[in-house]
C-alpha cells in the first residue's frame, strides 16, 4: 500500500518508524509546508501538502495519514485537504493488542504497545500513543489524542477533539465533553464538560469553557 504522510514533526517520525516497519507499506511522500515544491528525495516525493491532489492524479490508490499530535491542527488539514474518508488509512502497530470487535476509524494511528479491548469504537483521526489503554466498550471520538500510557477504563465516552495527557486515568462511565484537556497524570472521577481544562487527582476543572460551543478557533 502506497502512503503519504501529512507532516513532518515530532509525531510523525513515531508514524514513519510504524510504516517502514512493515512490509506491506510503502512510503511515498512526505508532506510539510516547510517545502515550497514537490520534489523526489531518496525515492520519496517531500513537497507542500497541497501537492496531495497532484499525486493522487497519478497514483490513484494513494492513501494518506495526518501525522500531527495536536488535534486542532489535525482537524485543520484534514478540512483543508478535501479527500474523502476513502483516502485515509488507519495504521496499527505490529505490538498492539486490539480486539476484533473494536472498530478503528480512518486516518486513526494506534501505537506500540497499546491495547484496545472488546467493543471499544475509535473515530476517525485520533491517535491513542504509546502503551495507552482503551478498555471495552469506549466511545471515542474523531480527532481525540490519547497521550502515552493514559488508561481509559470501562465504557469511557471521549468526544471529538479531547486531548488526554501522559498518564492520565478515567473511570468507568465517565464522559469528556467536546475539546476537552486532561492534564497528564490526572484521574477523573466525574464527567468532564467540553471546551475546558481538567487537572489533578481527583481532576477538577481548572479553566471555564475556553471556547464557546461552535467557535473553536482552528489554526
Amino acid at each position: 500500500m502506497e502512503l503519504a504522510v501529512i507532516g513532518e514533526g515530532g509525531h510523525s517520525k513515531v508514524i514513519l518508524d510504524l510504516i517502514r516497519a512493515e512490509e506491506s507499506y510503502a512510503l511515498t511522500a512526505i508532506l510539510d509546508d516547510k517545502y515550497d515544491s514537490l520534489t523526489l528525495r531518496d525515492g520519496v516525493y517531500v513537497g507542500p501538502v497541497a501537492s496531495a491532489s497532484r499525486l493522487l492524479k497519478h497514483m490513484a490508490g494513494l492513501k494518506f495519514v495526518v501525522a500531527i499530535g495536536n488535534n486542532e491542527v489535525r482537524k485543520s488539514i484534514v478540512s483543508r485537504l478535501g479527500l474523502t474518508n476513502e483516502h485515509y488509512v488507519s495504521l496499527v502497530h505490529r505490538t498492539a493488542v486490539v480486539s476484533k470487535s473494536a472498530s478503528i476509524g480512518l486516518g486513526t494511528v494506534i501505537m506500540a504497545n497499546t491495547i484496545v479491548n472488546a467493543d471499544a469504537h475509535i473515530g476517525n483521526h485520533s491517535i491513542i500513543n504509546t502503551g495507552a489503554i482503551i478498555e471495552h466498550d469506549n466511545r471515542i471520538g474523531d480527532f481525540v489524542h490519547v497521550a502515552p500510557k493514559a488508561t481509559l477504563t470501562g465504557a469511557v465516552v471521549a468526544r471529538e477533539g479531547t486531548m488526554i495527557g501522559a498518564g492520565a486515568t478515567i473511570i468507568p462511565g465517565k464522559n469528556i465533553g467536546d475539546w476537552a484537556v486532561i492534564g497528564a497524570g490526572a484521574t477523573v472521577i466525574s464527567d468532564i464538560p467540553s471546551y475546558c481544562t481538567a487537572v489533578g487527582t481527583p481532576a477538577k476543572v481548572l479553566t471555564k469553557p475556553m471556547f464557546a460551543e461552535g467557535r473553536l478557533n482552528l489554526i
